[in-house]
């Protein structure tokens, strides 16, 4: 009967061993393989310039400025006058920052009115109109 129960209990120990190291190495292959990037929408993929050490005035003045990625200056910018340049592009999905000032309830927009104005500005009357006020549309 011990004879019986240390053979079930090395058994399970052979087991439990191979089953970690199995899983020991699925990890390492899950690690080893690059996830697959999400596709980038290139319509809108946008850059910004990311300042480097001793960043020259003309790339502070665009700091903050995002760039659709096919129009952004080269680097070094024009007017750059470090010895070596430092600065590189920050990639953004959108060339919107978030910082959206539209209102879905605002002027404008869905259920919104286009506009104020202060008198009508139709010169002729209005087409639909019956010329029978007691006609019902």
């Amino acid at each position: 009967m011990l004879l019986e129960l240390l053979g079930l209990v090395v058994v399970l120990l052979i087991a439990w061993l191979y089953l970690r190291r199995r899983s020991a190495a699925r990890q390492a292959q899950e690690a080893a393989t690059p996830r697959p990037r999400k596709a980038a929408d290139t319509s809108y993929h946008a850059v910004s310039i990311k300042l480097g050490k001793d960043a020259c005035a003309a790339a502070k003045n665009m700091t903050g400025h995002r760039f659709l990625a096919s129009e952004a200056p080269r680097i070094p910018l024009p007017g750059c006058d470090a010895a070596v340049c430092e600065c590189r592009f920050a990639h953004h999905e959108d060339r919107r920052s978030g910082k959206d000032r539209r209102s879905p309830f605002g002027r404008g927009s869905i259920g919104g009115g286009t506009g104020r104005f202060d008198k009508e500005r139709r010169e002729k009357s209005d087409r639909r109109r019956s010329a029978d006020p007691d006609e019902v549309f």
